[in-house]
């Protein structure tokens, strides 16, 4: 079956799926088994110790699959320099290149006359509209259901992709909330022309980074097992709700500050928790799609399960097959 999509014919892929950027977990074994099953897989660039690490995971990933893949740049890591970590994507040339928080201008900028595609996550209309003015090819949309970083807005991903559809001329990819065919195609109805996932990617076999205890948390909570922080930081970021992420909401109604806050949310917390199962020394990213996790597939067979959803409901609704 086809899913032919401006997203599919920009990103040359198959299947109009994107794997999220996925800190300190995305890397070249989920990256290849999700651009070898027909989406884009992406490896994470900036939780990666440096340049030379880089061009090995991109490296690594061209062994193992020649389907077009992404790197992520998470651009609002404090201020940290990503300049030379945007020299080895460039210098590699990787298909596609997207940009998660912070301002996407300087990137768009150097990209400018390279066949790298650009791709820009965004959480408000007005985000969107400044993406396309400078260059965006794409952009992905993210709604409050979704996990790690969100918007400030509190928009869910029912009215603000639509919104966002209105708003733009470039394609729109959905996400926040989708982990299954049904989830797919209803991003398809708001006008948006691909998805992107990644809770719903970290618990998969080939996600080897995610410890099982951090999988299992995820087969485990409901749609109500995830708690919104940072948001006296401005920055609000959706983990799954356990004592540590009850201590930074406790800090933070207490003393909003970054410096309160800082061991708290680093990223050494965040690998205790993902990489070491330290459930109570940590905090794990996920959305709330977490209510609709319930198994660990590979990547090929959580996909195929996907389009098969799909196309049942296109049958159903009566629509054509290409």
């Amino acid at each position: 079956m086809e899913w032919n999509t401006r997203v599919t014919g920009l990103l040359g892929i198959d299947c109009p799926i994107v794997q999220g950027g996925l800190a300190y977990l995305a890397y070249a074994d989920l990256a290849a088994a999700v651009s070898e099953a027909g989406g884009l897989g992406q490896i994470t660039a900036m939780s990666l110790p440096g340049p030379d690490e880089l061009r090995e995971e991109i490296r690594k990933v061209r062994s193992m699959t020649d389907k077009p893949f992404g790197v992520n740049y998470a651009i609002g890591q404090h201020g940290r320099p990503y300049d030379h970590m945007l020299d080895v994507a460039i210098e590699e040339n990787v298909p596609v290149v997207t940009m998660t928080g912070g301002n996407p201008a300087p990137i768009l900028e150097r990209l400018k006359g390279t066949d790298i595609k650009k791709l820009v996550l965004v959480a408000a209309v007005r985000q969107a509209q400044k993406a396309e003015s400078l260059g965006a090819d794409a952009v992905m949309v993210v709604g409050q259901e979704g996990g790690g970083h969100l918007g400030r807005d509190d928009v869910g991903s029912m009215v603000l992709i639509p919104r966002v559809v209105d708003s733009v001329s470039i394609p729109v990819i959905a996400s926040g909330g989708i982990g299954d065919g049904r989830g797919w195609m209803a991003a398809m109805a708001l006008g948006a022309e691909g998805i992107e996932m990644g809770t719903r990617f970290i618990a998969t076999k080939e996600c080897i980074h995610a410890s099982d205890v951090y999988k299992q948390a995820l087969l485990d909570a409901s749609e109500t097992g995830t708690a919104v922080i940072k948001r006296r930081l401005g920055t609000p970021a959706r983990a799954l709700a356990n004592s540590w992420t009850g201590r930074i909401l406790e800090i933070e109604e207490k003393t909003p500050d970054y410096e309160a806050l800082k061991d708290f949310i680093s990223g050494e917390a965040n690998r205790r928790y993902i990489h070491d199962g330290d459930t109570e020394g940590g905090y794990g990213w996920a959305g709330q799609v977490t209510g609709l996790i319930d198994d660990i597939p590979t990547v090929a067979e959580l996909i195929s399960r996907m389009a098969g959803e799909a196309k049942a409901i296109r049958t159903k609704w009566g629509f054509g097959l290409n």
